[in-house]
């Protein structure tokens, strides 16, 4: 007796571009799994634009073929998903790399309440990759350390961020509202599901070698970078803030280090007024920097990217223009008031020529003060920009 939509507890989704040499074999094993589980279940391939027969294949053994025409791997499983009629959704690539029989192992946390069950991979939690079956510098470079990327930037549970098994709750995940349509959506359900505080747990598995004769639609330097890419466009602290902070406070040390006079260090090396211009760009630099963040972390509020930003909602109602402005003002001031004292003592020296010495550490505070005043004041215009209500 077929199944009814409504009794369906798990879809098997595979994205599928020309893979009618392993999708059968990865078909048979999906619904050996459900099988296994005892749960009544289905296989969505969500096609996302094949050639090769591999629709007419999987329609033959059973499975439901979605047509995706927007190309992409994210795409081809916003399509899959989007069409799953269970309430658990199973994703896994259509490559015969992974073994589909093991769906029940996914499944049990999810019915015991997990949202996300990530497949791991490597020995560390207790997963393992089979001799050949992942390139050497996807295994010790590109894998860890983007996992390791991850797990700094959004503290994510998660010790192998882009394994293509996994399993979930379907309307947990559509909440999550993933967009990205390449192979950083890997990154990207991984790095929601952590921001929204989803239960997210592991189970480890088997890589096996892809049964493919062609090479894989994974391009190792590009779809890495997309991955870092999306996860320091999604974490500004990290983009922005620190790298911001530590220029500013860096070169803020320096700058009132060397403002007095040349400074002497072991070595017989002398830091003077060379040093201290560099100390001052990196001063202003890492304002810059810091004023970016501020706009990414007010964007992401307002755009809603960023789950948790309800300070930032905050911080763009309380009169940022009121305040960029007075913090502006105190800091041109204090630099035309420099500057002024600098003219004042260059007008009792006859607007003759003056020692370097003197002259620079007079004018150059001045003007970081009137370049620091400029930038709160934009700054703050800025922020009041981007908490408009639309």
């Amino acid at each position: 007796m077929p199944v009814q939509p409504q009794d369906i507890e798990i879809s098997v989704v595979m994205p599928c571009l020309n893979e009618a040499e392993t999708l059968g074999a990865c078909i048979r094993e999906a619904l050996s799994g459900i099988e296994a589980a005892g749960v009544a279940g289905e296989i969505v391939v969500a096609d996302n634009g094949s050639s090769d027969g591999s629709p007419a294949l999987a329609a033959r053994l059973g499975a439901r073929v979605v047509t995706v025409p927007e190309k992409g791997y994210g795409h081809a499983l916003q399509g899959g998903i989007a069409a799953a009629r269970g309430a658990f959704v199973l994703m896994g690539d259509a490559d015969g790399s992974y073994d589909f029989s093991a769906l029940p192992r996914l499944l049990a946390p999810l019915q015991r309440g997990a949202d996300l069950v990530m497949g791991c991979r490597f020995p560390r939690c207790g997963g393992r990759v089979e001799p050949g079956a992942m390139p050497w510098k996807h295994r010790w470079i590109g894998n860890p350390g983007l996992s390791r990327v991850g797990k700094l930037f959004f503290s994510a549970p998660v010790d192998d961020f882009h394994c293509g098994l996994r399993a979930f709750k379907r309307e947990a995940i559509i909440a999550l509202g993933l967009r990205t349509g390449g192979m950083e959506f890997a990154s990207e359900m991984v790095v929601k599901a952590t921001l929204c505080r989803l239960h997210i747990t592991q189970v480890p598995i088997t890589l096996r070698r892809d049964g493919r004769s062609r090479p894989p639609h994974l391009r190792s330097w590009r779809d890495g970078w997309r991955h870092l890419r999306f996860m320091l466009l999604y974490s500004p602290n990290w983009l922005f803030m620190i790298p911001g902070l530590i220029l500013a406070v860096l070169g803020a040390v320096g700058f009132l280090v060397l403002l007095p006079g040349p400074l002497l260090v072991p070595g017989g090396v002398t830091l003077d007024l060379n040093t201290l211009l560099v100390a001052t760009m990196a001063m202003l630099v890492g304002t810059q920097i810091l004023g970016f963040g501020l706009f990414a972390k007010a964007y992401a509020a307002t755009e809603g990217l960023l789950p948790g930003a309800e300070g930032w909602l905050r911080v763009l109602k309380g009169r940022p223009v009121e305040w960029g402005i007075l913090a502006g003002l105190v800091l041109v001031l204090a630099g035309l008031g420099d500057l002024g004292y600098a003219t004042w003592v260059w007008q009792a020296a006859g607007f003759g020529p003056l020692s370097y010495q003197e002259s620079l550490r007079m004018v150059i505070p001045a003007v970081t003060g009137i370049a620091l005043g400029a930038q709160a004041m934009f700054f703050g215009f800025t922020l009041g920009i981007l908490g408009l209500e639309k």
